[in-house]
C-alpha cells in the first residue's frame, strides 16, 4: 500500500473544453483563436500544484471505477496518489466550458451533477496519516469525514466559492484555514471592506483568514501575527486565469505543510499563483518550489503592508 500523502482532498474534479478569443469578456462576441480540452477542477488542481511544487498529495473523493477512467490517469500523470480515493461506477467529473478572453479574464459555465465529496465511511487510519485537507464548497455533502478530519488534527484548507445554507455556514466554521474570494466573502457576510470582512468571518479556532481579489492582491489574518494585512499583486503579463485560485490554495498548503507562518504562507500561494497566470490552461502552467522561490527573491515581488479600517473599498 503507498505511502498516505501530507495533502489530502476532495471535492470538485472536472474535464474542461476551453475556447480562447481575441476579444476581452465584456466585449459581448469575439473570433475563436484556439479550442482545448483540459482536466481540472477546484481540489483537483490545487493537488496537481502541489506535487508540481515538490509536495504529496491525494486525491480521496469519488473516482470512476475503470483503472483506464481518464480523470484518473490524468491525476497520476499529474503526480497526485489516487489510491485511497473510493471508486464508483456512475462516478463522473464536472463538466466545465470556460471563455477566456484576450485580456486572461474568464468566464466558466459548468454541469455539477456528478458524485462529489467522499465516501461517508472514508477512513480515520488514512486520515490520521495527513497533515493538511483541503475541500471545496462541495464537501458539505461529507460534512461528518470533514468533522472526524479536523478532530484527528488535520488542518482544515478551505476553498468556498459558493453557499448552499446552514450546511455551507457550517463548513465555513469547521476550516481553520479559509481562503475565500473577495466577492463571495462579501455576499456571504454581508460586509463590504476587506478588513471589516476578515474580522467577520475570524473565529477563536480560525488559524488565517484569506480574501482573493485577483488583480488586486490578497488581504488576510492570522492567528500567529497582529494586525490585518493585505498583500499587492504580482506584476506578471496575464495569459489566463483558470486555475490561478486552485494553485494559490495547493501552494498555500504546501506553505502550511511545511511550516511557515501566515505571511510567508501567503507570499508562497501568491507568487505561484501569479506564475501560473502566464501560462495557457489551469495546470499547464502551474509552477516549480524553485520558479516560486526565485521569483519570490526579484526585485519585483510586493510587500505586505497593515490594512486599515479607512480603506473601505477596493475599488470592485
Amino acid at each position: 500500500m503507498p505511502t498516505v500523502p501530507s495533502i489530502l482532498g476532495f471535492g470538485a474534479i472536472a474535464i474542461d473544453d476551453i475556447v480562447y478569443v481575441d476579444q476581452p469578456l465584456s466585449a459581448g462576441k469575439g473570433k475563436v483563436l484556439q479550442s482545448t480540452r483540459a482536466f481540472g477542477g477546484n481540489v483537483a488542481t490545487a493537488l496537481a500544484a502541489v506535487a508540481r511544487l515538490g509536495g504529496t498529495a491525494g486525491f480521496v473523493g469519488w473516482l470512476g471505477s475503470a483503472a483506464d477512467d481518464a480523470v484518473l490517469c490524468d491525476l497520476v500523470a499529474s503526480g497526485v496518489e489516487t489510491a485511497f480515493a473510493p471508486r464508483h461506477p456512475h462516478a463522473r467529473p464536472v463538466r466545465s466550458r470556460i471563455t477566456v478572453g484576450s485580456d486572461g479574464e474568464r468566464f466558466i459555465a459548468y454541469d455539477d451533477e456528478a458524485m462529489l465529496g467522499t465516501a461517508p465511511d472514508f477512513s480515520d487510519e488514512v486520515l490520521s496519516r495527513a497533515t493538511v485537507l483541503i475541500l471545496d464548497s462541495y464537501a458539505i455533502r461529507t460534512l461528518d469525514v470533514v468533522v472526524r478530519a479536523r478532530d484527528l488534527g488535520l488542518a482544515i484548507l478551505g476553498d468556498i466559492e459558493w453557499s448552499s445554507g446552514p450546511a455551507t455556514e457550517r463548513l465555513i466554521a469547521l476550516c481553520d484555514h479559509l481562503i475565500l474570494p473577495l466577492g463571495f466573502a462579501r455576499a456571504f457576510t454581508e460586509c463590504r471592506s476587506p478588513a471589516e470582512i476578515l474580522d467577520a468571518l475570524w473565529l477563536p479556532s480560525r488559524s488565517a483568514v484569506v480574501l482573493t481579489d485577483g488583480g488586486r492582491g490578497v488581504y488576510y489574518r492570522g492567528r500567529d501575527e497582529t494586525g490585518l494585512w493585505h498583500l499587492p499583486p504580482h506584476r506578471v503579463a496575464v495569459v489566463d486565469s483558470t486555475g490561478a485560485g486552485d494553485c494559490f490554495h495547493g501552494a498555500y498548503a504546501l506553505a502550511l505543510e511545511r511550516g511557515a507562518d501566515t505571511a510567508r504562507r501567503v507570499a508562497f500561494a501568491a507568487a505561484a499563483a501569479a506564475l501560473s497566470i502566464t501560462g495557457r490552461g489551469g495546470r499547464e502552467a502551474l509552477p516549480t518550489d524553485g520558479q516560486v522561490m526565485e521569483f519570490l527573491a526579484s526585485m519585483n515581488a510586493p510587500a505586505a503592508v497593515e490594512l486599515k479600517y479607512a480603506q473601505l473599498d477596493t475599488g470592485t
